[in-house]
């Protein structure tokens, strides 16, 4: 959490330094946004657990104009590792286990933005085509672990991605806020699907 309050004072301070040239031009934005991934299959061949469990992280993202209606648009994010509960039968009845499942979640996306057009107020639908990785470790969460998660992409169990969503973005001159909510559908011996919001402040330039 003070990680993210760091890179939105951040933003907001870019911001207040690019208001000129932002009140002239609107080629794209640049944002960072905090993430509610639910995952809603926890079981089968490389993830541990039986039902749902929810994963909140941080990640990036760019937007490139194509037109005043049409963008480009890629990011990433990083979801921390969560703890979920395992119910056990025994003779004496059920009981409920609580662990950590240092399962740890990479996203990264690439696709197109239609929006309702450049003002202080619109709406949009996308659908961005990528890869997620399920990472188990249990390295402290840091700069390097993230690093170190990226460049082992190539060694790594990537699963595809189709992401359809759409949301509303507010601004006042460059500062917005901009709120995404859609369905992740990674393929792994089928699709699944998993709810997923994203909340958080762009910058125009």
């Amino acid at each position: 959490m003070k990680r993210f309050l760091f890179l939105f004072l951040t933003t907001g301070a870019l911001a207040f330094t690019m208001l000129p040239a932002a009140r002239a031009q609107n080629h794209g934005e640049i944002g960072i946004f905090g993430d509610y991934f639910r995952l809603g299959e926890t079981r089968g061949p490389s993830l541990a657990g039986t039902g749902a469990t929810a994963f909140g992280g941080v990640g990036a993202r760019l937007s490139i104009n194509a037109t005043k209606r049409f963008q480009l648009e890629a990011e990433m994010n990083y979801d921390f590792s969560e703890s979920f509960t395992e119910d056990f039968t025994t003779t004496s009845g059920t009981v409920a286990g609580f662990s950590t499942s240092s399962l740890r979640i990479l996203h990264g996306m690439f696709g197109p933005k239609i929006q309702t057009g450049g003002g202080p107020l619109r709406a949009f639908l996308t659908v961005k085509g990528g890869g997620v990785d399920f990472m188990f470790s249990s390295a402290p969460v840091n700069f390097s672990t993230f690093t170190s998660s990226v460049s082992g992409l190539r060694s790594s169990s990537v699963n595809a991605v189709l992401y359809p969503g759409g949301g509303v973005e507010a601004y006042l001159g460059p500062i917005g806020l901009r709120l995404d909510v859609g369905d992740e559908i990674y393929f792994q011996s089928g699709a699944h699907n998993n709810l997923r919001i994203t909340f958080g402040p762009n910058i125009r330039f």
